[in-house]
């Protein structure tokens, strides 16, 4: 039998979502706590990866069992096992067909920065000094949705069959006193939106026009592109299953 878990959590003290030797990972410690509370080895496959230090507001993971599990008892007891930097937000059957990475038609992510010096939001944004041209910005985010290749934003010697992706929205805006990037797509490429957010950032300082900006879409080259932001500032905001329900 296939159940789905719904969670979030802080990336700060993580080295991502996926599963490496020797290191602290997000999955690494929900298979271990499912596997001793089931009595049975657990795997679960999530919605995607995610960088060491990325936060994650909404993610899905799926696994498999042999037990038909009360998942109401196991979401009020699976938390007391895990480390207070997860949070288990819904656990439920679901048909065996899904694939939670395979099956999510889109995804959004949000960078957050503050251009004032807040010691509480120093594991959640990234501190810029100095102003920036949020219309010139946004006015080279609307660029991106009219490419596809995107791999002139994307971590070299990376392992995919290709860097196309289709991003429907990207913006910036101001939020609670912070400035927002916000993006959808239905696929992002590994440290794509953190390269994306740092070249933006050179493109609000005047120091690239948008024409330069439009360029290094074009050439597909890495270097070409600005820096990638830290990761603290990153959150996974949403991922989207069609014709999924969620019960809550």
């Amino acid at each position: 039998m296939r159940y789905i878990i719904q969670l979030s959590f802080k990336g700060t003290h993580f080295h991502g979502w996926q599963k490496q030797v020797q290191v602290k990972t997000v999955q690494q410690e929900l298979d271990e706590k499912l596997s001793l509370m089931l009595g049975e080895n657990i795997e679960t496959l999530g919605c995607g990866r995610t960088d060491a230090g990325v936060h994650a507001k909404q993610f899905f993971a799926h696994f498999d069992s042999q037990k038909n599990i009360d998942t109401a008892n196991l979401l009020f007891r699976l938390p007391k096992f895990l480390s207070r930097d997860i949070a288990i937000q819904t656990i439920q059957k679901i048909d065996e067909t899904f694939h939670a990475r395979f099956d999510a038609d889109y995804r959004v992510y949000e960078y957050w920065i503050s251009q004032k010096a807040n010691p509480f939001l120093n594991d959640f944004s990234w501190f810029v000094y100095g102003d920036l041209n949020i219309n010139v910005m946004n006015d080279a985010a609307k660029i991106l949705l009219s490419h596809k290749d995107f791999e002139c934003f994307s971590k070299v010697h990376t392992d995919v069959n290709n860097f196309l992706c289709d991003i429907t929205f990207a913006e910036w805006e101001m939020l609670n006193g912070s400035l927002v990037f916000t993006i959808k797509a239905n696929r992002f490429l590994r440290n794509m939106v953190r390269a994306i957010v740092g070249t933006l950032i050179e493109v609000g300082r005047e120091k690239m026009t948008i024409e330069q900006f439009g360029k290094i879409l074009e050439s597909k080259n890495r270097s070409e592109a600005g820096q990638s932001v830290p990761a603290h500032g990153l959150f996974l905001s949403e991922v989207h299953y069609p014709n999924l329900v969620i019960s809550t």
